[in-house]
C-alpha cells in the first residue's frame, strides 16, 4: 500500500476530509467511529490494515476537532 500525503489549507478543511472519511468506514463497518475505536483500543478488534486506519483517522479527527475547539475558546 502507497502513503499518501494530502496537504490542506485549514485544519477545518482537515476536519471535514478526516469526517468523511469516517463517514464510509462507519458506513460499511456499520459501527460509529467512536465505538469501533473503544473496541479497537480494548483489543477487541483485529489489527487488519483497514482498522488501523481507521483508528488513525479517527486518533487525526479527535486532534483536530480538539485544536479548533481550543482555537474557538481563544477567538471568543
Amino acid at each position: 500500500m502507497r502513503k499518501q500525503t494530502i496537504e490542506y489549507t485549514s485544519p477545518l478543511d482537515a476536519l471535514v476530509a478526516v469526517a468523511k472519511r469516517l463517514s464510509l468506514y462507519e458506513k460499511q463497518q456499520k459501527i460509529d467511529s467512536e465505538e469501533f475505536f473503544y473496541q479497537y483500543n480494548q483489543g477487541l478488534l483485529s489489527d487488519d490494515a483497514l482498522f488501523i486506519e481507521w483508528a488513525n483517522d479517527y486518533r487525526h479527527y479527535l486532534v483536530l476537532h480538539q485544536e479548533l475547539a481550543q482555537r474557538l475558546n481563544y477567538a471568543a
